[in-house]
């Protein structure tokens, strides 16, 4: 009876480490709400927001971007006329990276 116990409790325990290690091994989230790809912007005011996840770093087109603790993050960029790519880069603490990119077009 204490063998089935002690397995029991082992069995928990490893399973509960597994579910607490799980965002560690999955890696980094990225994603973008604002803009919307191939959205065009009149005054080339431009809002950014999203989610990273799990990132360590986040950067927009090479730069840093700042983030809450959460992963959420906000700023709102000025673009000349024609078309741009934005491309967001998030990166964990292992070096795990995810990339995502957007297209927007000023008037």
């Amino acid at each position: 009876m204490t063998k089935y116990l002690l397995f029991a409790v082992l069995l928990l325990l490893g399973g509960y480490g597994l579910i607490e290690a799980w965002p560690l091994v999955y890696g980094p989230n990225l994603s973008v709400a604002s803009p919307k790809d191939g959205t065009s912007f009149s005054d080339g005011i431009v809002p950014i927001a999203g989610n990273a996840a799990r990132a360590a770093q986040l950067t927009l087109n090479g730069e840093g971007l700042l983030h809450d603790q959460n992963g959420d993050f906000s700023s709102t960029l000025t673009f000349p006329r024609g078309g741009s790519i934005l491309t967001f880069v998030a990166i964990d603490r292992f070096g795990r990276k995810v990339t995502l990119t957007r297209s927007i077009f000023v008037p």
